[in-house]
């Protein structure tokens, strides 16, 4: 549907455009070390737009994880797809493809593409990260990065190896991001630990808020809600946030292969 920009929405969770001032412990998402995905990593969810209190399901999405090499490296190739449901393509046809080669050893992005269809609108970016020379190159030339770049995808696993056990609530834990030939500064705001309950089961959760920018579909500043698994896989659980009319929110409904297990599921 219009109001879902699928896997905008999933995948720019982290998402942002404000410079923060930095507070609670340093920085992890720097120099992270892989402690919670492997190979054949799968998880998969679903999308549901709300408005006036009803659900629609308008969606699905899939994270995939496999171990491959990419210029003599070992790599995680993580694909991330999403799409509308058939029945609502006539009003708002979403099929949209995020892949991002992350460093197996120091979890860095080595190369991120976008490709996406969205109502006819379609949009291609390819990225090609140098981290030795600390550069990127696009079809728009070749652009000087900062220490620890990430890009949309390589953000969300590096996030997923921060031990939210060093920070206090209300810390927020800073990093850049590199997407449409810009340098973002952002941040996420840790709000702790509580309970969630999802359409796939009632969990322990680590919750915290990223900051958007505001643009056609979202709000600015920290309107987004994510729990993710209070568990050493640090699975996102669900995700929400108001949007420009109603809201959207992401449920986990399956997994494979997870590293450990998901022992954050409160039977």
């Amino acid at each position: 549907m219009a109001k879902t920009k699928l896997l905008s929405f999933i995948a720019l969770l982290l998402f942002g455009g404000m410079k923060p001032k930095q507070s609670g412990p340093p920085v992890e998402i720097c120099g992270a070390r892989n402690v919670t995905t492997q190979h054949n990593e799968t998880v998969l969810y679903d999308v549901f737009y709300t408005v006036a209190g009803v659900y629609i399901k308008a969606g699905e999405a899939t994270f995939t994880n496999t171990v491959e090499r990419l210029n003599g490296k070992p790599a995680f190739h993580i694909v991330a797809e999403g799409k509308t449901n058939d029945k609502y393509d006539w009003i708002y046809k979403v099929r949209d493809r995020y892949e991002s080669y992350i460093d197996t050893a120091t979890m860095e992005p080595l190369k991120f593409v976008r490709n996406i269809n969205e109502n006819g609108h379609k949009h291609y970016e390819n990225i090609t990260f140098n981290q030795s020379a600390k550069t990127a190159v696009t079809d728009k030339g070749v652009f000087k990065m900062p220490d620890c770049i990430q890009d949309v995808i390589s953000a969300v696993y590096c996030a997923r190896n921060i031990n939210f056990d060093r920070f206090q609530k209300d810390d927020k834990i800073p990093f850049k991001m590199f997407l449409d030939n810009e340098i973002y500064d952002m941040y996420i705001r840790y709000l702790g630990k509580e309970d969630v309950k999802t359409k796939f089961g009632k969990f322990r959760a680590i919750k915290f808020k990223p900051l958007l920018v505001k643009g056609s579909i979202f709000e600015g500043g920290e309107k987004m809600t994510v729990w993710v698994s209070d568990d050493p896989n640090h699975i996102p659980l669900r995700i929400e946030s108001p949007i420009i009319v109603g809201s959207v929110k992401m449920d986990m409904m399956g997994y494979g292969g997870l590293k450990y297990p998901l022992s954050s599921e409160k039977k």
